[in-house]
């Protein structure tokens, strides 16, 4: 369900979408961050079935808030955000829209360069590329194979292919639809506009997110993880995912 929503653009030409679930401790900070950014005029955060406070913590911090009555994955997430945007522009142009990961917290205030190629018009969609990086407690088996699967599929050779933290067009946006599910939606949608002529461009920015421990709710994650870009490349790419075996680390 979505609040009653102001069309007023203010000047404005992005909006940001968070997804978020269960981010009650550090949503506010991210929506702060974000909203400052210059040329946004909307912060929309989808509260995907969220146990905690994530909606209201948002609300309080300035963002429109949409929520999922139970959890449908990043994708419907990212999906549902854009679409509550989209009736905002009614007739105007529309809005860039920039994604952002609801952990970010106040690093998301150094989102503004991905933002400017999309805006300037020499790249229909930017990934972010963390010049900071956390040490995560997997093995890196989702990144290769994400990694693989797009080089194989494109040629293009992405330096964080799982990175969510992406600005692009509107026009890109609905190219790219309908999204891959869950977290297969990064790998897939770099491969689709890829493949239909869009412009995609890294930019290296200093934001950080937290890192993914070893617990087993960490591994679980990691394992949707994997189910979900593996089956966005067997979509997209067969053989990568025949050969996935090769991409398992070496014990």
């Amino acid at each position: 369900m979505t609040e009653p929503l102001s069309a007023d653009r203010n000047g404005g030409d992005t909006a940001v979408i968070i997804p978020a679930a269960n981010e009650a401790d550090r949503i506010a900070a991210t929506v702060k961050a974000a909203a400052a950014l210059p040329g946004v005029d909307l912060v929309v955060v989808v509260d995907d079935g969220s146990a905690d406070q994530t909606g209201r913590v948002a609300r309080a911090a300035g963002a429109r808030v949409v929520r999922h009555s139970r959890n449908r994955g990043k994708a419907a997430a990212m999906e549902t955000g854009a679409e509550a945007v989209r009736l905002l522009d009614e007739d105007a142009t529309p809005r860039h829209l920039l994604f952002l990961d609801a952990d970010l917290g106040e690093t998301a205030q150094a989102a503004a360069p991905l933002i400017e190629p999309v805006r300037q018009g020499t790249a229909d969609m930017t990934i972010a590329v963390f010049t900071t990086r956390v040490k995560l407690g997997g093995h890196g088996l989702v990144v290769r194979l994400s990694k693989e699967g797009i080089r194989r599929a494109t040629g293009f050779d992405p330096a964080q292919p799982l990175n969510g933290q992406r600005c692009l067009s509107r026009a890109a946006f609905e190219a790219a639809r309908p999204l891959a599910h869950g977290f297969g939606v990064e790998t897939a949608l770099t491969i689709d506009l890829l493949r239909k002529g869009y412009r995609v461009a890294e930019v290296e920015v200093d934001m950080s997110h937290r890192a993914t421990g070893t617990d087993l709710r960490a591994q679980l994650h990691r394992a949707r993880q994997l189910r979900d870009v593996a089956r966005a490349l067997a979509v997209r790419e067969p053989l990568v995912v025949q050969n996935l075996d090769r991409l398992r680390p070496k014990r």
